[in-house]
């Protein structure tokens, strides 16, 4: 009797253990699983890496996620360039040193960066017949004004006389000028139609940041579009333009861009926060191409959320103060002059 008890008293014993050890390895398992699920991505890892480990709609990271999509519609985003009374490019100023007004109304600078970030330019390169003679000089200053640029940067050719044409497709600098090289200058200038083009076109570009070299030698006499249709288009579209006005050699009276032409491209430059040059002499025309690829490497970028949410479809004007730092003195600041606030669905 005591043995078949002795024996039950193993058998019991025997069992607890193996049930013992079964609750060990299953709470094991489940530890193990449960760290796999909660883990949090290394400090390296993409935010969009990050944002898809959260596992249900109300998680934090599906939380932020929405607020930057939110964000990334809704901020007003400007190019600035500051420069001292002598015209020379500013750098190295900081958030703080920065004010912006909407509708006299002081905004909260959400974004400030000044890097030197890489630019998609659109080229428009007038070829109507006036410009017979002068194209050598404008290509010799397009070539100055690649050599200065981003290494990035991408390119695109417009060449136009009475018709725009697309020379080149985005590209590298030399491809571009190696497009230049068998145009012949001839018939009139549709320089309205070209920007129009150009602005349509640039849009494509790989990169952020975007802007439009306009070199002419002419107002417009050719176009399908209007100046009223152009300057409208210029206001929503949030490129910079920046203008070339060739002239004779020497200007003055004879020079083929009179004082309406002249307006125009410094109207089309000022209303985008860029800069119209009128350079007279193949020098000065070097300068102005420099300078523009110089400017577009050295500006500031900032962006707000505006106070007012209506979307009126109303004109919203912009206006950017500089305090500058102690031992500066006053500064200039360029900027586009203010945007449309456009439904969403059609923004």
């Amino acid at each position: 009797m005591f043995k078949k008890v002795s024996g039950f008293l193993a058998l019991i014993v025997s069992l607890i253990a193996l049930l013992s050890l079964a609750a060990t390895h299953a709470q094991q398992t489940s530890n193990n699983g449960s760290n796999q699920t909660t883990a949090t991505p290394p400090s390296n890892q993409p935010q969009e890496q990050k944002q898809a480990a959260g596992s249900t709609p109300q998680s934090p990271q599906k939380q932020q996620g929405d607020d930057r999509i939110k964000l990334d519609t809704d901020l007003v985003s400007l190019t600035v360039t500051v420069t001292d009374p002598y015209n020379r490019l500013v750098t190295g100023l900081e958030q703080k040193n920065f004010e912006v007004f909407e509708d006299k109304v002081k905004q909260k600078i959400e974004h400030f960066k000044d890097d030197d970030v890489p630019v998609s330019v659109g080229i428009a390169f007038d070829i109507s017949g006036s410009m017979k003679g002068k194209l050598d000089r404008a290509r010799d200053a397009l070539k100055a004004f690649v050599d200065t640029s981003h290494s990035d940067d991408d390119f695109f050719l417009i060449a136009f006389n009475q018709r725009t044409n697309l020379i080149s497709e985005f590209s590298d600098g030399a491809t571009l000028l190696n497009k230049l090289t068998l145009i012949d200058a001839k018939g009139q200038t549709a320089l309205y139609d070209a920007s129009y083009l150009g602005i349509e076109k640039v849009k494509q570009g790989r990169h952020d940041k975007r802007a439009i070299l306009l070199i002419s030698d002419g107002q417009d006499n050719s176009s399908r579009y209007t100046y009223t249709e152009l300057r409208k288009l210029l206001k929503e579209a949030g490129v910079q333009i920046y203008c070339i006005g060739i002239v004779e050699m020497g200007g003055g009276a004879g020079s083929s861009l009179d004082m309406q032409g002249q307006g125009m491209l410094e109207e089309i430059a000022q209303s985008t926060g860029g800069k119209a040059f009128f350079p007279r002499s193949a020098a000065e025309l070097e300068d102005a191409t420099t300078r523009i690829a110089l400017e577009l490497r050295h500006q500031y970028s900032l962006s707000y959320m505006p106070t007012n949410e209506k979307r009126d479809s109303q004109w919203h004007k912009i206006k950017i103060k500089v305090t500058p730092p102690r031992g500066l003195p006053p500064l200039n600041v360029r900027h586009k002059d203010g945007y449309y606030a456009l439904p969403k669905n059609t923004k």
